[in-house]
């Protein structure tokens, strides 16, 4: 794929990529090939006057094996509805994949019986991650290592609204225009100590311990979960879930040009081969969901 961007050129010098990161256990991956996966959806209800196009990209980097897991759905019921999830596994070949399977197949439940013009879409997202956090705990019974997940999930209503939800230090952005409007603040060591002031968030980019999180699914203790609310999404908005395989080697200047000026299918292509030639044989798993709101006529 031929794609340039003006400042997203491979900087020289050695990488510094998301190390294996610490709730207790390392993270790796199960070998799997790079995958694009394109959805479509057209809203039916012309007072919003735009269509969600989007994509979804994993691939499992310089890992040995896969432990992320991505989804994009679209609701069986209400047309224009639709849910992204990313979930990030940890804990050895199976405990990590375990893990994040859970975490989608408790999305997938949840979702499908999710009632969009009666139901709470927060409370279904924070009920998304507090079973598979119950479940994933359960499966560390017979797991080689404690399995944990991050989880970075989002629902775009019929009507424009959207909530997000998430755990660990996978993300959620919205961007407008070529813009970050605002993203998650993960659960981590490093996050923590940026929010005290004593680091920047350049210095917690490269900071030896960035690879701890405090808080994910299938810890001893409840996970934090932070909820946000949208209350109209607009054309020219995009929303990002992604792994830290994927946003470690971006400015958020630099995701929001991407994404400004492709269309979500290049755009998550675009990203993916990007971090992955960043990382420099030490990438980490990678996965994301981009969801772009465009004009009808477009």
């Amino acid at each position: 794929m031929q794609i340039g961007l003006h400042g997203l050129g491979l900087e020289s010098g050695a990488a510094s990529g998301p190390g294996q990161r610490q709730v207790g256990v390392p993270k790796g991956c199960h070998d799997c090939p790079a995958f694009l996966s394109i959805v479509a959806v057209e809203r039916r209800k012309m007072i919003n006057g735009y269509r969600l196009t989007a994509a979804t990209g994993i691939h499992k980097g310089d890992r040995d094996y896969q432990q992320d897991r991505v989804d994009l759905l679209s609701h069986p019921r209400a047309n224009g509805c639709v849910l992204g999830i990313v979930a990030d596994g940890m804990g050895g070949r199976s405990g990590g994949r375990k893990a994040s399977d859970q975490v989608i197949m408790t999305a997938r439940q949840l979702f499908e019986r999710y009632a969009p013009s009666t139901d709470d879409a927060a409370a279904m997202l924070m009920q998304v991650a507090r079973e598979a956090h119950v479940v994933i705990k359960l499966t560390a019974i017979s797991a080689e290592e404690e399995p944990h997940s991050t989880v970075a999930t989002f629902v775009i209503n019929a009507g424009g609204d959207c909530h997000w939800a998430h755990s660990g230090d996978s993300r959620i952005y919205h961007f407008h225009g070529g813009k970050l409007i605002r993203r998650t603040m993960d659960h981590s060591y490093v996050q923590m100590l940026v929010k005290r002031g004593e680091i920047t968030e350049e210095q917690a980019n490269v900071h030896p311990q960035s690879n701890i999180l405090m808080g994910c699914l299938g810890t001893e203790t409840e996970p934090p979960v932070d909820i946000h609310f949208i209350p109209r999404l607009r054309t020219g908005d995009c929303l990002v879930a992604c792994s830290d395989g994927v946003w470690h080697y971006f400015k958020d200047e630099e995701m929001a040009d991407v994404l400004n000026r492709l269309s979500a299918r290049e755009a998550a292509e675009f990203l993916v081969e990007k971090a992955r030639e960043r990382a420099q044989g030490s990438g980490d798993n990678l996965s994301m969901v981009v969801v772009k709101l465009e004009p009808l006529d477009s």
